[in-house]
């Protein structure tokens, strides 16, 4: 069973030492880990079942956490990335051509996202880093909204529960183009 807690410093020990956790996010409750861990990554992956070429989500709560993944932004770019809006967007940017395909899939662009979730900045704050972020479920399952239902569905794979809120936004992030605008969901 998971380490469960309230306690933002806990959930980041548990980052930094390679672990998997859940903790709420804008709408739902999501599952991720350090991205530069390629063993936590895979593990990731393997939890929620998903196909080697998709990308997963990084978000932070600084663009400069995530700007190592990126090519070099253009100032419009930047704007729209650091534009509040009432529902979270998750933006594909171009990827840098280093950027490992375990983030970004088959795929020239990564999904990111700049979050304002108190927890979640807390917890880049204290791991220094930005966040794989996935819903809490397996592929094909509804999202976990909280602890319990993130114990219930994969509390057996992973090793720390945050818990929390949920934000205010009623559905998942809309993922949206940074350069055409094009909505995917």
């Amino acid at each position: 069973m998971p380490l469960i807690t309230d306690k933002p410093c806990l959930a980041a020990h548990c980052l930094i030492n390679g672990g998997i956790i859940a903790y709420p996010t804008e709408a739902v409750y999501g599952i991720g880990c350090l991205p530069e861990n390629e063993i936590s990554v895979a593990r990731l992956r393997q939890i929620k079942q998903r196909p080697h070429n998709q990308g997963v989500i990084l978000i932070s709560d600084r663009l400069k956490r995530l700007e190592p993944y990126l090519q070099a932004l253009s100032p419009r770019q930047r704007s729209l990335l650091q534009t509040r809006r009432l529902r979270p967007v998750t933006w594909l940017v171009p990827a840098a051509d280093h950027c490992p395909t375990s983030l970004r899939g088959m795929h020239s662009r990564l999904a990111i996202r700049l979050t304002t979730h108190p927890l979640v900045t807390e917890l880049c704050r204290l791991t220094g880093s930005a966040l794989i972020s996935t819903s809490a479920n397996r592929r094909g399952q509804p999202p976990a909204k909280t602890a319990h239902q993130v114990t219930a569905a994969l509390g057996q794979d992973i090793d720390c529960i945050l818990t929390g809120l949920t934000g205010t936004a009623r559905t998942v992030s809309e993922i949206r183009d940074i350069d055409t605008g094009t909505i995917y969901r």
